[in-house]
């Protein structure tokens, strides 16, 4: 297994952190505040190929491999955690499914607006009383008329409010449980799709973040994805990609506080001296370099055995385990670096910290990662 950057993910890397240097960073803050969708920037991603990364060229994307996408995800959310946030999610469990699970008239159909970031994406999964328990779904897609009747409350939709394209997981057999869940494919505009009222999030507040709900929405038979029975198979395989996505945006967001760390150490005096001066400092700063490095190698190690054609499931469960967890960790010591100055707004480690935690939470929580990983350790 080969992880080393090549001259093209070097040069990848240094073209990404140049767009997010002028384009994003110096938005990030007040769409943060404002909890606005920056829809200026989503349109020049889409030019560049950032919402199709992993999609083959015939279909409009921009066919790179998944160590690509881990250095663009990373580099966004370095930026905004909220813009790493949509991109990885309308790539990794909305994109990809339909690569993977979709007949060749849904690719042709769906992927090459989504491609290009005409359209966006979003995997609608959790419900009130369903989250890590998939398989507790309540929503139900009935055949009638040749088609689909679809009854769905969807919340914490990541994109949900600006979505044109929800994969709905929902059961098609209600009488055959967990083999009776189906993905369907849920448009908006279509008579009963309503989109609800954005959630005011602690952080990620630049994503729109809402519930989806069906009242009796029709759909054609067509939009089934895959087979029906299939939607935990598909689920699952969707997440194994978004796991690693979202280990991507914790160490772009850990990377971003380490950074911020460091400038302000060398600038902050205290006791006559820079604070890097001191040796509690430079601990914190040790640590926190240390498990950055490490939380990005296991990240590419789990994109390499993914482009290598092997299974991941395991190493992208432990890459999201540890590198949320490092986002965490490392981002609180940016604000304890900061002291009183990391608890205002005025510097962006209060940001970070804020986006930070959330990792730990979606597309799986740490305690179900857990689970995932003893799992593949045990067979």
């Amino acid at each position: 297994m080969n992880i080393n950057l090549t001259d093209k993910h070097i040069a990848l890397r240094r073209a990404v952190k140049s767009f997010c240097d002028r384009e994003i960073r110096p938005i990030a803050a007040d769409i943060d505040k404002e909890a606005r969708f920056p829809w200026e920037v989503v349109e020049k991603m889409g030019r560049l190929g950032y919402f199709g990364i992993q999609t083959p060229r015939e279909l409009g994307g921009a066919g790179m491999d998944a160590l690509s996408y881990a250095i663009i995800i990373e580099e966004i959310s370095s930026a905004s955690g909220s813009i790493g946030l949509c991109v990885t999610v309308h790539n990794s469990v909305a994109v990809f499914p339909l690569l993977a699970f979709g007949s060749p008239e849904q690719r042709d159909k769906w992927v090459p607006p989504l491609a290009r970031g005409e359209k966006i994406g979003a995997f609608c999964l959790t419900e009130p009383n369903a989250g890590s328990d998939a398989g507790g779904i309540d929503a139900t897609a009935i055949p009638r008329d040749g088609g689909y009747t679809v009854n769905a409350n969807k919340v914490f939709v990541t994109n949900g409010g600006v979505a044109d394209i929800c994969l709905i997981f929902a059961r098609t057999d209600p009488a055959a449980g967990r083999k009776g869940i189906s993905v369907v494919v849920a448009e908006r505009g279509t008579p009963g799709f309503v989109v609800g009222d954005l959630e005011d999030l602690c952080g990620m507040r630049a994503n729109p973040v809402s519930s989806i709900r069906l009242y009796d929405c029709q759909v054609p038979a067509g939009n089934i994805l895959g087979k029906p029975g299939m939607g935990l198979k598909i689920g699952l395989a969707a997440l194994d990609t978004g796991r690693m996505g979202i280990a991507a945006q914790a160490v772009g967001i850990a990377q971003a506080a380490l950074d911020e760390a460091v400038q302000y150490a060398k600038q902050r005096r205290q006791f006559g001296v820079p604070i890097e001066k001191h040796q509690a400092i430079q601990m914190m700063i040790a640590d926190m370099a240390t498990r950055v490095d490490a939380a990005r190698l296991m990240v590419y190690r789990a994109a390499a055995l993914r482009d290598s054609g092997r299974s991941f499931s395991t190493e992208s469960a432990m890459a999201k385990l540890f590198a949320s967890e490092t986002a965490t960790a490392v981002t609180d010591l940016a604000v304890q670096i900061h002291g009183g100055y990391g608890y205002s707004k005025a510097y962006p480690v209060e940001r970070y910290y804020r986006d930070a935690r959330v990792t730990r939470i979606y597309e799986g929580t740490s305690e179900v990662h857990r689970m995932v990983i003893a799992k593949g350790v045990l067979g």
